[in-house]
């Protein structure tokens, strides 16, 4: 049995919102902000901060359009996000198999 290095789990997806919100993306298209924000059961200007790191990184890409005048923003996880999104996952899989 090898030795879990937790170095290798991602900081940038390592956080409860930031986590949740790629779980969400993963897992479809992609989802407006308000969409977003009522499954992770957080406020605006917290996921506002966790979407935009998680932009900085390239792990989400974002659209911006007008429907009925009001502005909607769009998101979706990016080839990118989704590699480091698979990683993060393989990691805590093995550090659960080696805690059992």
């Amino acid at each position: 049995m090898s030795e879990f290095n937790y170095k290798q789990l991602d900081d940038i997806i390592h956080s409860r919102i930031r986590l949740a919100i790629m779980a969400l993306l993963v897992s479809v298209e992609s989802a407006n902000f308000v969409f977003i924000r009522e499954k992770v059961n957080t406020s605006d200007g917290n996921l506002s901060v966790h979407i935009r790191k998680l932009e900085d990184v390239k792990y989400v890409s974002s659209t911006k359009k007008f429907i009925d005048r009001k502005p909607v923003t769009t998101y979706r996880i990016t080839a990118l996000g989704r590699k480091a999104f698979e990683a993060y996952v393989k990691h805590v899989n093995e550090l659960l198999n080696i805690q059992s």
